[in-house]
Parts: structure tokens; C-alpha cells; sequence
């Protein structure tokens, strides 16, 4: 009789956690490319710790005075407030991916060149890179993890899926932050010369613009706007 193999249990126990990860383009839009591996890691850990993994980061609140050097903010982060204690030069952007665990919103050239930084601060567009945390204590602040509602993705998020408005994905959150702010600005006009001109501080260095532009107008249209 031909004997019957079966798997060390620590694979077994891999392979029943394998069901937790899902990586697909939806929640690429939703996370970014470091959210999905960062959820991916929880497939190849004991499963005594997958559940843990598979949780998003919760921020604690800072308890303790603010430090020599430090100032105490507010920021009202995707609808969520959180109080942190930060040094008076702490960038936006730092503070966002490195206390938040807000990795969405990527660190392009630091210079405010590239637009990967892109987030909404009170509805407007700005780059993370170049601000000082300090200075939006109070805000609300919008980042790409903040788009979707209730598991829905944002019409932007739809159409930027449907017309493959990506390649390499690391200019795709700042890309489809500065379109939500297009979209909601009435001083911007509707045609594809005015949008290219208002997206030209996005840049994707796949060329994937073809596809941005028809994703954007499509989203227009979705969103009840005139293309």
C-alpha cells in the first residue's frame, strides 16, 4: 500500500492562514503596495500569531508631557483624533507613516516634486513632505487609507481600477489623492487640458497618464460632474 504523506503540522497550520491574505488590486487602491505585504507577512508566522498581524496598528495616545524639543498636536487623521507628542521639525509625512503606521502615502523625492506624498489636509491638496506637523495640529487630515467607506472604494479608487491607472503603483496614492481634490474643486474646468495641467505635480514615471486622465474623467462622470 502506498503510503499516505501529509504536511509538518507548522506547514499545515501556514496553509490554514493562507485564507487571511488576500492581495488583489482592490485592496492594492485601498492600502497601497506596503499595506498588502505588510499583510502577507502574516502567512509565513505561527498561527498562534496571525491573528494579531492581521490587525491593523493601534496608536496609543502620547500620556506622557511633551519632551524637551517636543510639542503636543491633535491631528484628526481619517476620522480618528490623535494626540502625539512630536519635535517641532517632525515632517507631516514622517509623522503619518512612522507614529501612525500610515504607509499609504509614500516618501517620493522629499522635495515636493513628485506628488507620491499627496494627502488632503481640510479638503485640500498638499505635499506631506514638505509640511511641518506641528503646523496642522487641529486639522483633518485624509490620507489614502481614508478614501473607502464601509468597505466601498471611493469612485476615484473605482476608476483607477477599471482603467488600470497604474503600473509600478508607488505614485498611485498621491495620484488619486490630488484627484479627489480636482474633482471637488469648482475653479478647475471639466476638460482634459485643465486636468492634465492640475495633475502635472503628480508624477508617474511608468507614463501611465493616458489611463490617470480616463480614469479621472470617468470618475467625474460617476460622480454626477460633467466631463
Amino acid at each position: 500500500m502506498k503510503e499516505t504523506k501529509t504536511l509538518p503540522e507548522p506547514l499545515q497550520e501556514r496553509d490554514s492562514q493562507s485564507s487571511l491574505v488576500q492581495p488583489s488590486r482592490r485592496n492594492f487602491l485601498k492600502f497601497g503596495a506596503s499595506g498588502i505585504a505588510a499583510a502577507t507577512v502574516s502567512t509565513w508566522i505561527p498561527s498562534a500569531l496571525a491573528e494579531v498581524a492581521s490587525e491593523p496598528l493601534v496608536v496609543v495616545e502620547d500620556k506622557d508631557a511633551p519632551a524637551a524639543g517636543e510639542h503636543r498636536i491633535k491631528l484628526q487623521v481619517n476620522g480618528q483624533t490623535h494626540t502625539l507628542n512630536v519635535p517641532a521639525n517632525a515632517v507631516l509625512l514622517d509623522v503619518l507613516r512612522d507614529r501612525l503606521q500610515l504607509t499609504g502615502t509614500k516618501k517620493g523625492c522629499d522635495h515636493g516634486q513628485c506628488g507620491a506624498c499627496t494627502l488632503l489636509v481640510n479638503g485640500v491638496a498638499i505635499n506631506s513632505c514638505l509640511s511641518i506637523a506641528v503646523q496642522h495640529d487641529g486639522d483633518s487630515i485624509t490620507t489614502i487609507e481614508g478614501l473607502a467607506e464601509n468597505g466601498t472604494l471611493h469612485p476615484v479608487q473605482e476608476a483607477f481600477w477599471e482603467h488600470d491607472a497604474y503600473q509600478c503603483g508607488y505614485c498611485t496614492s498621491g495620484q488619486i489623492m490630488s484627484a479627489v481634490a480636482i474633482l471637488k474643486d469648482p475653479n478647475i474646468p471639466p476638460d482634459d487640458h485643465s486636468v492634465r495641467e492640475a495633475m502635472s505635480g503628480n508624477i508617474c514615471r511608468c507614463g501611465a497618464y493616458k489611463n490617470i486622465l480616463a480614469a479621472v474623467q470617468s470618475a467625474r462622470t460617476k460622480m454626477g460632474g460633467a466631463v
